[in-house]
């Protein structure tokens, strides 16, 4: 009989690729949903509640061998909306699986940006959520990955930007010489693939990219498009006024018509911040079997 992961997120951007790579790997995957979805694969089973619903939790890590956290918001017009879902989800999760013995292995998959949590509130909300974990960490086995910008197949926060550059033009917000770095969807996944796979549980928090020496910098990813699409791609650079402008609009305009919004000013922080480029090094020491292996460039075209 397949090992049980239980998987939160499933629906969402890098859990639904995740959990299609485990069934593919043999795994027997449960999964937490708001929603209903079709029952036409055995291999998956559905528990309907969110991570507020303690009955559907027990319901979802029960006799698991390993739990796998995605789940989470990125968007929200005050640090209330990210409480409940990113912090008090976690915690909620945790409360249920200290109940079970043995304890299954937990991953949460975090982000890079709880590297600084000053910036906002999304990048306060998940370094609280990883607090709650390491706070477990004598009774529990645990691991973090804190990827940087996720791209790939399904997403929808890079896109846009990989369109304006198809379109020839590539905006720009805070210095353009900052550094990022991106990683592909299937390189985060084959990574959480390979944390599951390992026959002793590593532990620790871990950055991950697609290895790209010192990240990316505005002008390389135009320089890569012009390269890819043989066509000239200018960096516009969006004012500091400005761009906090309309985040503080966007913002505003959320609270009157109730949206959740992704422009707010921690956001338009986290975009200024310089240096948002990780070592992959201590990840591929723990997993020498991981390592990433799609570069932007390889796969521009497909992002458009």
């Amino acid at each position: 009989m397949p090992k049980l992961v239980a998987v939160t997120g499933a629906t969402g951007f890098i859990g639904s690729v995740l959990v299609q790579a485990l069934i593919r790997e043999g795994w027997s995957v449960r999964a937490l949903t708001r929603t209903g979805q079709p029952d036409t694969n055995k291999e998956i089973q559905w528990i309907h509640g969110d991570l507020g619903n303690i009955k559907a939790l027990d319901q979802l890590v029960k006799d698991a061998s390993a739990v796998i956290h995605c789940a989470a918001t990125v968007r929200g017009g005050s640090f209330k909306e990210f409480l409940q879902p990113n912090i008090a989800g976690t915690e909620n999760l945790l409360s249920v699986l200290l109940n079970h013995k043995p304890f299954p292995r937990f991953l949460l998959i975090s982000s890079l940006a709880a590297r600084e949590p000053e910036l906002s509130w999304y990048a306060r909300s998940k370094y609280l959520s990883e607090q709650k974990l390491i706070n477990c960490s004598e009774a529990l086995p645990w691991a973090i990955f804190r990827p940087t910008a996720v791209y790939g197949p399904g997403d929808k926060e890079l896109r846009p930007l990989f369109e304006a550059m198809h379109r020839g033009f590539l905006p720009v917000v805070g210095n353009i010489h900052n550094r990022f770095g991106l990683i592909h969807v299937h390189d985060l996944v084959a990574a959480a693939q390979t944390w599951l796979a390992a026959e002793k549980n590593v532990s620790g928090i871990f950055e991950l990219d697609d290895g790209t020496p010192n990240g990316y910098s505005y002008q390389q990813l135009a320089n890569l498009a012009e390269q890819r699409w043989m066509r000239p791609v200018r960096c516009v650079t969006i004012p500091d006024k400005l761009i906090r402008y309309i985040a503080c609009s966007n913002l505003m305009l959320s609270r009157i018509f109730r949206y959740s919004p992704m422009l707010t000013p921690g956001k338009v922080n986290e975009l200024q911040h310089s240096n948002w480029v990780c070592d992959n090094t201590p990840l591929m020491q723990a997993l020498p079997a991981w390592e990433p292996k799609i570069r932007l460039r390889d796969v521009l075209t497909e992002m458009v």
